[in-house]
């Protein structure tokens, strides 16, 4: 048994919220006519599709256009 479960157990604690409520997800399709990448660029990027390279910046981003 790991620590974090050792701790749940000893307070009566669950990982989860008691009411916890359903979601909907909303995934559009992907356009037919959208630019791709080569398959060089696809690979480095994870994605074949420009518009959906959304590189992850961690603490670096502070959500302004120019940073």
């Amino acid at each position: 048994m790991d620590i974090v479960n050792m701790a749940f157990e000893s307070y009566g604690l669950s990982p989860l919220p008691s009411d916890t409520a359903e979601t909907m997800a909303y995934i559009p399709f992907q356009q037919h006519n959208s630019k791709l990448y080569s398959p060089a660029q696809a690979l480095e990027a994870g994605t074949v599709y420009p518009i959906l390279d959304k590189p992850f910046f961690g603490s670096k981003c502070t959500g302004g256009k120019d940073d």
